[in-house]
């Protein structure tokens, strides 16, 4: 698929470079591709969405986010895909999101299993009665994005749908290598392994934006 890069090529191009890195930042790449070269081990999908999601939490947490009171993760998301996308020249991860529009992003914004509304209304939780006309709404505006090729807008309508996906799955809300709603976890694989490769790419194209300090940093 296109946007997709083997973590093979990453790390060569890494070793290659990383002697220009600031400390914290080349401690985010190093962790990230060493988490994208174990999900490529994997041969069940529940797998290798979970590494993939460590790898995605190692390029782009925030030391707040550890913090009693966190800033929120949607707030840290957007901030890491704005500055992503600010640097993305060539317009790579939008590309990337357009080449599998058909195929696994199409079907995981067509999945209510990972729209956190219908759960909500599922579990009794008040004012979620609407939770359909919410999905066809959500569907609309991400047709809307992909038209206006807002990608920070993509980015974070794919990713609201991943975080619920990564909340199952961590939380035990699914059975591992379970027969019922398992296409979303297959789906949110695929969309992880073409653009976390990109994203880490990407951070170190440009080694010296401020991507933050990790908050656990190597203690001897």
């Amino acid at each position: 698929m296109q946007g997709s890069i083997p973590h093979a090529d990453l790390k060569a191009k890494q070793r290659s470079i990383r002697d220009n890195f600031p400390s914290t930042m080349g401690l985010r790449v190093h962790r990230a591709i060493s988490w994208i070269e174990r999900s490529e081990m994997c041969e069940d999908p529940d797998g290798q969405f979970l590494f993939l999601w460590i790898a995605f939490n190692a390029a782009y947490a925030k030391e707040a986010d550890f913090q009693e009171i966190p800033t929120g993760e949607r707030t840290t998301f957007n901030e890491f895909f704005q500055r992503l996308v600010s640097l993305d020249q060539e317009n790579r991860i939008y590309d990337a999101i357009w080449s599998a529009f058909s195929g696994p992003i199409r079907m995981l914004m067509q999945n209510k299993h990972v729209f956190n509304p219908f759960w909500l209304n599922q579990n009794g939780i008040p004012n979620n009665e609407d939770w359909e006309d919410r999905f066809v709404s959500s569907a609309r505006v991400f047709t809307q994005a992909v038209q206006a090729r807002d990608t920070v807008r993509l980015l974070g309508l794919v990713f609201d749908r991943l975080y619920v996906l990564r909340n199952q799955l961590i939380h035990g809300g699914a059975t591992w290598n379970g027969g019922v709603n398992r296409d979303q976890v297959g789906d949110g694989a695929a969309i992880l392994a073409f653009l976390m490769p990109v994203f880490v790419d990407i951070m170190m194209d440009n080694p010296n934006e401020d991507w933050g300090q990790p908050f656990y940093l190597v203690v001897e």
